[in-house]
C-alpha cells in the first residue's frame, strides 16, 4: 500500500516530492491493540479522497468483523471510536518551504453510527499530513492481522514510516515511552524494566509478524541510556505480505481455474483486482455452462469486459433464483476490496455445516448449498438489495 501507482492517486496524492520532510506524526500509543486496528481501518477507508471529502462513512458490521469484534458488538465499537476522537496526534516538521511546523489534532474530529453505518471525519489539518505517504505511511491490513500486542503494532507503526530510509533516527526516551503509551508510568522510567517489558518483546514480535526487521539502538549519557533508534531492514521471509496483493491473489483458487485455462499470471491478477474474486468466479461458472469454448482466455476476457449474463427462462422461481445470483454479484463488486473481504469472512463464520462451508470456499456467493442463506445475509447487510426481484 506503499507503493500506489500514480494512476490510482487523485488529488494531493498525485503531488511531486516534498521537500526535506521529517515524517515525525506521533500518535499516543496509549489505544489499545483493537482500537490501533480500528485506526488504520478507518484510514484506508477514507485515504484516496481524505483531502477531498469532509467525511466518510463504512459499513458498521464489516468495520467490526475487519478489526476483530463481534459483527453485532456496536458498544465495543462506539467505546473504540470514542477513544480515537479523544487521542492526540501530533506532528513537528519542516514544511514544503523549510519552515517549521508544529500541530495536534485528535485522532477523529467526530464519529457517529446510524443505521448500520459508522460516520467518521478528519481534521483538515491532520488530513492533509495523513494523506502524504511520505509523512505517513499507510498500514498493510494483513500484516496488522497477525499482530497480537499493541505495543508491538506500534513499534511497528512508528517504524514502518522510515522503512525507506533504514533508520527511525533517534528519538528521546520520553517520547519513545509517549509512542508505546507508557509515558507517565514510574515502572518504566527505568530502562531496564522499558527493554525487558516493552522493547525486546516488541522488537521479536515484529521480526517475527511483519515484512521488516528491526534493530534497536541506544545512545547514553554516561551510564545512562538516554536515546534509541531502530534499524529498519526488509524481511525476505516475509516480504510476500507486501501490499502488492497479488501474492494474496496467487492463493486464491479461482487464480489456479485461471492459469489452467491459459490466462497469464499478470492477465489473472489483473482481472481478479479489477474485478473480484466472486465476479470472476461467476464468469467462469457462466463460460462453463457454453459448452465447449476455443478460446477459453479470450472468451473470459469478453466476459469480463462486456459483463456476460446468463439467459435464464424456464419458470418464475429459477429466473427468481438467477436474478438474486446476478444482483449478489453485483453487490459483491460494488465493494471495496477490503470489504469484499470482509464480507466473506462474516458469512463464512455462520456456516456450521462442513460439507457447506467447502461449497462456500470453492464458489464463493455462488454457492448452491448456501443460496438461501447467501440472499438472507445480503438483504440483512444491504436493506432492499433484493427489491424489485421477490416481487
Amino acid at each position: 500500500m506503499d507503493d500506489i501507482p500514480k494512476d490510482k492517486l487523485t488529488g494531493a496524492l498525485r503531488r511531486g516530492a516534498v521537500k526535506k520532510h521529517v515524517a515525525a506524526i506521533h500518535v499516543s500509543g496509549k489505544l489499545t491493540l483493537l482500537q490501533r486496528k480500528l485506526s488504520n481501518v478507518l484510514l484506508l477507508n477514507a485515504y484516496d479522497t481524505i483531502t477531498q471529502q469532509a467525511s466518510f462513512q463504512m459499513d458498521a458490521r464489516t468495520l467490526c468483523m475487519m478489526v476483530g469484534y463481534n459483527s453485532n458488538d456496536f458498544d465495543s465499537l462506539k467505546q473504540s471510536l470514542r477513544g480515537l476522537a479523544e487521542t492526540v496526534a501530533e506532528w513537528d516538521m519542516l514544511d514544503e518551504s523549510g519552515k517549521q511546523e508544529w500541530g495536534v489534532s485528535s485522532l477523529l474530529s467526530y464519529a457517529k453510527l446510524k443505521d448500520g453505518v459508522c460516520e467518521y471525519a478528519y481534521s483538515p489539518a491532520l488530513a492533509e499530513k495523513l494523506s502524504d505517504p511520505k509523512v505517513f505511511a499507510l498500514i498493510n491490513l494483513n500484516i496488522q492481522r497477525r499482530f497480537t500486542s499493541g505495543h508491538a503494532l506500534a513499534l511497528y507503526e512508528n517504524c514502518y514510516r522510515f522503512h525507506r530510509t533504514g533508520s527511525t533516527g533517534w528519538w528521546s526516551l520520553e517520547t519513545f515511552r509517549r509512542l508505546m503509551g507508557v509515558d507517565g508510568s514510574a515502572y518504566y522510567e527505568s530502562y531496564k524494566h522499558l527493554n525487558a517489558k516493552i522493547i525486546k518483546p516488541a522488537v521479536k514480535e515484529v521480526n517475527k509478524t511483519s515484512n521488516i526487521v528491526i534493530t534497536p539502538e541506544v545512545r547514553k549519557r554516561g551510564r545512562a541510556v538516554t536515546d534509541i533508534r531502530f534499524a529498519i531492514n526488509s524481511n525476505p521471509q516475509l516480504a510476500i505480505l507486501d501490499l502488492d496483493d497479488g501474492e494474496g491473489m496467487r492463493k486464491a483458487p479461482v487464480y489456479d481455474r485461471l492459469l489452467a485455462l491459459g490466462v497469464s499470471d499478470r492477465l489473472a491478477r489483473q482481472w481478479l483486482a479489477e474485478h473480484g474474486e466472486d465476479v470472476v468466479l461467476g464468469k467462469l461458472t457462466y463460460m462453463a455452462g457454453q459448452g465447449d469454448v476455443r478460446s477459453p482466455a479470450r472468451y473470459l476476457a469478453a466476459a469480463l469486459r462486456d459483463d456476460f449474463k446468463p439467459e435464464v427462462a424456464v419458470t418464475a422461481p429459477l429466473v427468481g433464483r438467477a436474478a438474486k445470483l446476478q444482483r449478489v454479484r453485483d453487490l459483491a463488486a460494488a465493494r471495496t476490496p477490503t470489504q469484499r473481504d470482509a464480507d466473506k469472512r462474516l458469512f463464512a463464520s455462520t456456516i456450521e455445516a462442513s460439507g457447506a462451508r467447502d461449497d462456500f470456499d470453492r464458489h464463493g456467493w455462488m454457492s448452491g448449498l448456501n443460496s438461501e442463506a447467501i440472499f438472507a445475509f445480503w438483504a440483512d447487510l444491504i436493506p432492499g438489495a433484493f427489491d424489485g426481484i421477490d416481487a
